[in-house]
């Protein structure tokens, strides 16, 4: 399977809504980030469907290599962007 490309190396804020269902972006072509806008089309990649449980911020991994994804878990910290 290919890598991601790494979007931003800090995560995206997202005001989510409890209930609702948000793709995220894995394979980092989006230029909707952090969201799936079919960019990933003939890749090994497929959106992440993520449902808010509460009306929150909810902080959207930008490197797309969390191992808590779709949110960010730090992972950012140890990669350099490019």
């Amino acid at each position: 399977m290919s890598e991601p490309i790494i979007v931003q190396t800090s995560p995206y804020p997202v005001d989510v809504s409890a209930g609702k269902k948000y793709f995220w972006c894995t394979c980092g072509r989006s230029q909707r980030q952090p969201f799936c806008d079919g960019s990933h089309e003939g890749t090994d990649f497929l959106p992440h469907t993520y449902t808010a449980s509460e009306t929150k911020t909810a902080y959207f991994c930008g490197c797309k290599h969390s191992k808590a994804a779709p949110l960010c878990d730090g992972s950012h910290n140890g990669l350099s962007q490019g």
